[in-house]
């Protein structure tokens, strides 16, 4: 299965993609750093990222999160992630979108690509009826991203998500599927 523009394709990884998420993570790590929790250093590590793509073919198996490697078409090159997780069925039918692009990458358009596709995919496959993110109000590139993605922003929460060691506020945006579809 993939989804794909004229210029990424999105697609579940799969082991063979191990070597290549864990070179982009390496080689975007302190790019990333001051928007991402701190791991474990065995996430940094090849068992790291094989780990990582194992629970994530299985949650996208059981319908609880759906991760998928970002592709430059023209290259071939693993160039980001986009995933939606905390999947919550039942009367809420609501995931949590996160995302990543390598930073060489960044104002081509391609995270919103990525951020559309998946959501694509969210309201036409997964059945879901609600996406949500939480970005930090100084990450004004993903909130651009989410405003382009037809997010609405709902409000603050404080000391929301442990990021880089430090409890951060995060600003809280969500979309349904009537407001995807209008």
């Amino acid at each position: 299965m993939s989804l794909h523009t004229d210029e990424i394709l999105l697609r579940p990884l799969h082991q063979q993609d191990a070597a290549e998420l864990l070179e982009l993570r390496l080689r975007n790590h302190d790019f990333l750093q001051p928007f991402e929790p701190i791991r474990p250093a065995s996430f940094l590590t090849l068992t790291g990222q094989q780990e990582q793509i194992t629970q994530a073919q299985i949650d996208f198996e059981r319908g609880t999160a759906y991760a998928f490697g970002v592709f430059s078409r023209e290259s071939g090159k693993m160039i980001g992630r986009v995933a939606l997780s905390n999947v919550a069925r039942g009367a809420w039918q609501n995931a949590t979108i996160g995302y990543f692009m390598d930073q060489a990458c960044n104002g081509k358009g391609y995270t919103t690509s990525a951020v559309s596709l998946a959501l694509h995919f969210a309201f036409t496959k997964a059945g879901l009826h609600r996406v949500q993110a939480a970005v930090m109000p100084r990450n004004q590139a993903s909130i651009r991203v989410l405003e382009k993605g037809r997010f609405r922003q709902e409000g603050l929460s404080l000391r929301y998500l442990q990021i880089n060691g430090v409890w951060e506020d995060h600003l809280l945006y969500a979309l349904t599927a009537e407001e995807w579809s209008s």
